[in-house]
């Protein structure tokens, strides 16, 4: 697939600048568009249960956000550094930028040293075919650093900073994102309790996001490199998706992070209990194996997360999709509309 697929016209102005609460709505009375064969239909999010059927099972993502987004000093003066990946004794992926709302790339040297909150820091070297991102090494107890200084990674189209609460969904339970699965952020318990009475059930993984889908660069999209997320999926929630697959329910992902744990431990046959660094890249010539829908926010042109959309439901029904989210205002990133896709596979 080439990269030119994933390009599609989206107005700037339809980028949601704050959360649902501070534009006096409730998280779960944002809007929802389904996405069927047969159409698209336009909602609300806390009407989601009358779109699911009894039986169906939704794997929701619960990592907790960290306050990532840390002040940094190099020689050539302050920058922002936030992180994205952490891999052990201090050791992260992180992304250097001039502020939220101009990135990199900075003047930065393999080997140097940087303080970070204060603290010092040094700078390991580029991602190999990712330039954007750098690893650095930071004291192993950087852990307290981070909640003591840090701040939610924010970027240019949100205006203002807002606190961390806001960047937390109501299934966080173990920290670790450096963005907030924001596919889950608009569940409410009055959403929760809807989807019980329904009959839908729900299981958890962990999969710790890193910053933002990355922008598609190659040319041949299969030729993209992504760099390793930690993932767990827990044997409870394996034995619940086999057997949902035994029984021809759905098995529903709620955001394109709970896709990738699925399918980093998926063994050919069912899903294995796993867990681990994933750098599975869910496209068209990959294919699903495990998930038979997906919640989600909307997603930026050339963004990698829009390859899994064209996996999961096809090029054709999610190009219609986002023509029609972009005809009716809906609006997008972390803070915005939802998109249920149901691609009957």
């Amino acid at each position: 697939m080439q990269r030119t697929e994933l390009i599609f016209e989206r107005p700037a102005e339809l980028q949601a600048t704050a959360p649902a609460e501070v534009r006096g709505l409730e998280r779960d009375e944002v809007r929802l568009l389904v996405s069927t064969p047969a159409g698209h239909t336009h909602t609300v999010f806390h009407r989601l249960a009358n779109y699911l059927r009894p039986g169906d099972l939704l794997v929701v993502n619960r990592s907790a956000t960290i306050p990532a987004s840390l002040t940094a000093t190099a020689a050539f003066g302050q920058f922002r550094l936030n992180l994205s990946t952490h891999y052990g004794g201090g050791l992260w992926l992180a992304e250097p930028r001039w502020s939220a709302s101009q990135p990199g790339p900075l003047p930065l040297e393999p080997g140097e040293t940087i303080a970070v909150a204060g603290a010092p820091a040094t700078v390991v070297g580029p991602y190999p075919g990712l330039p954007r991102l750098w690893f650095v090494k930071l004291a192993p107890d950087s852990e307290r650093l981070i909640w003591r200084m840090g701040e939610p990674i924010r970027y240019n189209y949100v205006n203002e900073s807002y606190p961390l609460a806001a960047y937390q969904t109501i299934f966080a339970r173990h920290a670790g994102s450096a963005e907030m699965p924001s596919a889950a952020r608009p569940f409410t318990h009055r959403v929760l309790a809807a989807l019980r009475d329904r009959g839908v059930e729900t299981a958890g993984i962990v999969l710790h996001t890193g910053v933002s889908s990355l922008e598609v660069e190659a040319e041949t999209l299969e030729e993209q490199p992504m760099y390793p997320e930690p993932f767990r999926v827990p044997e409870a929630t394996a034995r619940l998706v086999n057997r949902a697959r035994r029984e021809d329910r759905r098995v529903i992902a709620v955001g394109t992070t709970v896709v990738r744990a699925l399918e980093s431990a998926w063994d050919g046959c069912q899903v294995q209990p796993a867990h681990g660094f994933t750098r599975a890249f869910v496209h068209p010539a990959r294919g699903v194996q495990v998930v038979d829908g997906l919640i989600s926010g909307l997603h930026d042109p050339l963004a990698s997360h829009l390859a899994m959309l064209y996996a999961i439901a096809g090029r054709e029904l999610i190009h219609d999709a986002y023509a029609e989210a972009v005809k009716e205002g809906y609006l997008w990133h972390e803070f915005g509309d939802s998109h249920l896709i149901l691609p009957e596979r």
